[in-house]
């Protein structure tokens, strides 16, 4: 890892988000990185669109201030392809994963995009088929996993049970289990 690796969502209120920026920064510290989540909003209702941001390093973090150059960017709405500049401050070698049943190329298309590399997963119909709710952030933490390898499956999976277990039932906890495992095998990329 270089210094740090910056992570920005783009996502709407209600989405999760922000409990995924949290949980993956959990995940990191639990695999003794140095971290920083942060949630940045809009209008706070249900349905705007907001941004949360993460730091993962291997050092401490000195550094305090909003993510401007990500190296990663997750996409859990697809109407903001298109809406909004996703791919804003990217480097060339930027991983951009979105949450789409399209393919990475169709993305690619729509934001008539050079360089970065794109990744595409179907996590809403996967949230609905796993457990039931369109909330697709646990399925984009498994394939943002899976597509940058940053930290352990498994630790991502122990972290999503312990987090969402002090919630709601098992029922729903072990479909948000099967949503992060469903979208690691499932992500595809060009």
């Amino acid at each position: 890892m270089s210094e740090f690796v910056e992570i920005r969502w783009h996502a709407r209120g209600g989405q999760g988000a922000v409990t995924a920026a949290k949980a993956l920064a959990e995940t990191a510290l639990g695999e003794g990185k140095y971290v920083q989540a942060a949630p940045e909003y809009g209008p706070e209702r249900a349905g705007a669109p907001l941004r949360a941001f993460n730091r993962i390093s291997d050092k401490p973090i000195r550094l305090h201030s909003a993510v401007i150059a990500p190296k990663i960017v997750v996409v859990l709405d697809p109407t903001l392809v298109g809406a909004v500049d996703i791919s804003e401050g990217t480097p060339e070698d930027a991983t951009i994963i979105v949450n789409t049943p399209g393919s990475p190329g169709e993305i690619r298309q729509k934001m008539a995009l050079k360089g970065r590399k794109i990744f595409t997963v179907d996590a809403t119909k996967i949230a609905m088929d796993t457990f039931g709710l369109p909330i697709p952030n646990t399925p984009m933490m498994g394939a943002l996993i899976k597509v940058t390898g940053l930290l352990q499956l498994d630790n991502v999976l122990k972290d999503v049970e312990k987090t969402l277990g002090k919630k709601f039932v098992g029922k729903v906890v072990e479909g948000n289990l099967q949503a992060v495992r469903r979208a690691y095998e499932e992500v595809k990329g060009e």
